[in-house]
């Protein structure tokens, strides 16, 4: 591999600079070697020895405006921005069209959020700068910070008129039209986008994710197609290309995109458990629990992989594995409301109502409080015998799922049961009003109340109503 002439510079500026630190004599480099070397250091976080560098700079060329420049970036870094400020002024007294001098402004308004004022010194900065698509990008960032998504979006895009290749301003352009909910629209761009620039693998794989999500998978695989080919080591894309080709129920093809991550980094749980989907799907059964044990040795904490293995075994009816592996789960993390739910689905499959009853409670006491997991809940206590804790539970429900029917009629049961006709009608009614069609369910959960004529009579006044 052949060095230009001016990395050869470089280099040999790096390593005459690195030998004069170690012999304490001092070396001759002009200002712009000196530039290099300190932004060597800060890229490689090498902050105290770019200071050094910048010492030494400024006592060999004390004018240089450019490590003047150098200079203040570093005092803005270290958050002093009054002395910062200070040198700004003495270098815009002395060139007042050095476009730098407008940017690091800027870069000290946009430190102290007066991001306005940060983007009039950019605006200023357009005049005199021949590098347009980098203040682009820079007021694109400032725009970013007011939340201005359609303005933002507007100066990323100018930025990659200006530099096709800038690839920090695509991912921004990206961004904005996606929190802009403009899917298609962003599409459009990409399009126009790869027309000019059609070897952009980032371009390709970014118009693939946004087909994705809005479910056209088709194009999203032609998309993570060309920058997989673009690029064959573009991990993303082929994670990508898996997950549409499991979409479009091309497993085996799936499958192969998936062992590629794993081919070119190490295994991610994330990619073991969409191959174990892909095997359970093709009907390997062996296959898909040996990568749902990879995917929770790989990372115990990915919740997906315990709860494919219970899945698994759930739907083979093997409860007896199914409730081994949950309590390994909760073992790990007992907090999760998923291994709960499941946890009481499998007790009430196996008939220990009274752990599942647990496993419901614990569910929603760690923030599940989807409407099944209530009903589930509440018609085990009520299996139980425990009318009373299933009213309290209800009447909670009934706060997040004010105008469900179903809350209503277990309501209505459950009152009834305890000789608390008045509640009970109350809450039949209620039930009556809002789903009369289903009102069957008290009889499911409460024939004996259902029998009673007072019940009856309650539900065909209203219907006559």
């Amino acid at each position: 591999m052949h060095l230009s002439h001016e990395e050869d510079d470089y280099n040999v500026s790096l390593s005459r600079f690195e030998s004069m630190l170690k012999t304490n004599k001092v070396f001759f480099f002009d200002s712009e070697e000196f530039e290099d070397i300190i932004l060597h250091y800060l890229d490689i976080g090498k902050a105290s020895l770019a200071k050094k560098a910048l010492k030494l700079a400024l006592e060999q060329h004390p004018r240089s405006t450019g490590l003047k420049l150098v200079q203040i970036e570093m005092l803005i870094y270290d958050d002093k921005l009054e002395l910062a400020e200070k040198l700004l002024n003495e270098l815009y007294a002395i060139e007042p069209t050095n476009e730098e001098i407008y940017i690091q402004k800027a870069n000290i308004y946009s430190k102290r959020d007066q991001h306005e004022l940060a983007i009039a010194e950019l605006e200023i900065a357009l005049k005199f700068t021949d590098d347009n698509a980098d203040v682009y990008n820079l007021m694109g960032m400032e725009y970013l910070f007011l939340d201005n998504l359609e303005l933002a979006k507007e100066n990323f895009i100018k930025c990659l008129e200006e530099d096709i290749e800038d690839q920090s301003a695509l991912y921004n352009v990206v961004y904005c039209f996606e929190f802009l909910d403009q899917h298609v629209e962003a599409i459009d761009y990409l399009n126009s986008y790869i027309d000019k620039n059609p070897y952009s693998e980032i371009a390709w794989h970014q118009q693939g994710r946004l087909s994705y999500s809005i479910k056209n998978y088709e194009n999203a695989l032609r998309c993570f197609d060309y920058a997989t080919l673009i690029d064959d080591f573009f991990v993303g894309a082929h994670m990508e290309k898996g997950k549409a080709l499991e979409k479009l129920k091309r497993y085996e093809e799936a499958i192969e995109s998936f062992e590629k991550t794993i081919e070119l980094e190490d295994a991610t749980s994330y990619a073991l458990l969409r191959i174990g989907k892909c095997h359970e799907k093709l009907g390997n059964k062996a296959e898909a629990i040996k990568y749902y044990n990879k995917t929770v040795h790989e990372d115990p904490l990915l919740d997906k992989g315990w709860i494919a293995i219970t899945d698994f075994y759930l739907r083979q009816k093997n409860y007896q594995k199914a409730l081994f592996y949950v309590n390994k789960a909760i073992a790990i993390d007992n907090e999760n409301q998923m291994y709960w739910k499941r946890y009481a689905t499998i007790n009430k499959q196996m008939n220990f109502f009274e752990e599942a009853e647990y496993g419901y409670r614990k569910a929603v006491e760690f923030g599940d409080y989807q409407l099944d997991t209530w009903l589930f809940w509440v018609d085990i206590m009520q299996f139980l015998g425990e009318f009373d804790s299933a009213i309290k539970t209800l009447t909670q429900a009934a706060e997040y799922f004010p105008d469900e029917f179903e809350i209503e009629y277990r309501l209505a049961g459950m009152h009834y049961m305890l000789q608390e006709n008045t509640k009970g009608k109350t809450h039949l009614l209620n039930a009556l009003r809002l789903n009369a069609i289903n009102r069957s369910l008290l009889e499911e959960l409460f024939p004996v109340v259902w029998d009673r004529k007072v019940v009856q009579n309650v539900i065909l006044k209203h219907l006559k109503s």
